[in-house]
């Protein structure tokens, strides 16, 4: 696995062994059981009763719920650190507060450009997020991305608090939690929020950072329902960005000297290992290694 490759050369760890769940009426978690032990890969699907035996703090109803021990949080704010200071020790120099500009095909390469400065290279890789398409669009056939502005909600344990399992709750729309870790506001909190919970459209710099009166009552009403471990009143809120393609689906592919990376729609990170190699890859002249991640595919 290549997140523990990486804890090994950096000499600590990022990823927490929560375990995960998946529950709730829409009954994919009996899809993705059988998807995951296809692979071999370590699952069980229990009863709700005994679920809720095991897990006292979360409500399952009457479905079936899929474990996966193997599942886990990771620690984002670490690993990028350790990300950045390998990458460095390597060679790589790293800008900080040096936002850019512009970047434009230029000869047999491509430049890119700041306030004060640019540099030139045989091959440049795009991997803005929300700012993808504003830097890329009209150099590179780019299909629909929507920046939508999501938000997340902080709720504290009712006593005894104890160790939760991420999950994903699969009903009227999809609902996640995990560990907090330190941005939680208050000891164990757990983090809940709306996978693609219904911001408007919104750009990296147009995002005003406001929760939505209606995405918090969702959470509490979620909570509330479905999590009796938790007070349902929040102890913190956050926001931040995703960027959407039409399927979901990644974006990982080169056009001329661009590779336009854009793990997006709000599940890349816990990709970011594989995902540096695969774009290594296309930097280095490699293909893409799904077509389901081509701007082809994309494009239709």
């Amino acid at each position: 696995m290549l997140w523990h490759q990486l804890a090994d050369e950096a000499g600590e760890e990022f990823v927490s062994n929560t375990g995960a769940i998946d529950y709730g009426p829409a009954r994919i978690q009996e899809k993705m059981y059988e998807i995951l032990t296809g692979f071999g890969v370590p699952a069980e699907l229990i009863p709700a009763a005994a679920a809720a035996e095991r897990w006292p703090g979360l409500s399952f109803g009457p479905d079936p719920v899929m474990f996966h021990p193997d599942g886990g949080v990771i620690d984002p704010e670490r690993a990028m650190a350790a990300m950045r200071a390998i990458a460095t020790a390597r060679g790589a120099q790293v800008c900080y507060g040096t936002p850019v500009l512009r970047v434009e095909a230029d000869g047999e390469g491509a430049a890119v450009h700041t306030a004060d400065r640019s540099w030139r290279a045989p091959v440049v890789v795009v991997a803005a997020g929300a700012w993808l398409e504003p830097l890329l669009g009209g150099q590179v056939p780019l299909p629909p991305l929507v920046v939508t502005q999501e938000e997340a909600f902080h709720f504290a344990q009712r006593p005894p608090a104890g160790a939760w399992p991420a999950f994903i709750y699969y009903g009227d729309g999809v609902m996640y939690g995990l560990p907090a870790g330190i941005d939680g506001e208050v000891p164990g909190a757990i983090k809940v929020g709306a996978h693609h919970g219904g911001g408007g459209p919104t750009t990296g710099d147009g995002r005003d950072g406001i929760v939505r009166p209606e995405a918090r009552e969702r959470a509490i009403g979620f909570v509330r329902d479905w999590l009796p471990g938790l007070d349902p009143a929040p102890a913190g809120e956050v926001t931040c960005l995703y960027t959407s393609t039409v399927n979901e689906d990644f974006i990982l592919d080169r056009h001329g000297p661009f590779v336009v990376c854009s793990p997006c729609s709000g599940h890349g990170a816990k990709f970011a290992p594989l995902t540096g190699e695969i774009v290594a890859d296309l930097a280095c002249g490699g293909t893409s290694p799904e077509r389901r991640f081509t701007l082809a595919a994309h494009l239709g």
